[in-house]
């Protein structure tokens, strides 16, 4: 069964957490993690999205953020699972 969408309102915060595919490994090395926080910071200024926090972990990454606008955000995830897979 899918899972419900995410309530998508402007200035509510979000607690996301983002898995490897079958909870394999997202990062690496100390490259790929700082690639990820690099890209987090252009592309939630682009999609006006606030990072208050984030724990990377080596099979998956805890984040909270706001979204400034409404609809942008679900853009900005397209882009970070599309950067995340290009690190391997």
């Amino acid at each position: 069964m899918p899972r419900r969408a995410r309530l998508s309102m402007s200035g509510i915060p979000w607690h996301i957490i983002q898995r490897g595919n079958n909870r394999s490994a997202c990062f690496y090395s100390d490259e790929d993690y700082q690639f990820y926080l690099e890209v987090l910071k252009e592309q939630s200024k682009k999609y006006s999205c606030q990072v208050h926090a984030y724990v990377l972990m080596t099979n998956h990454v805890h984040l909270l953020l706001t979204p400034e606008k409404e609809a942008l955000q679900q853009n900005l995830w397209v882009k970070m699972n599309r950067n995340k897979d290009e690190t391997r």
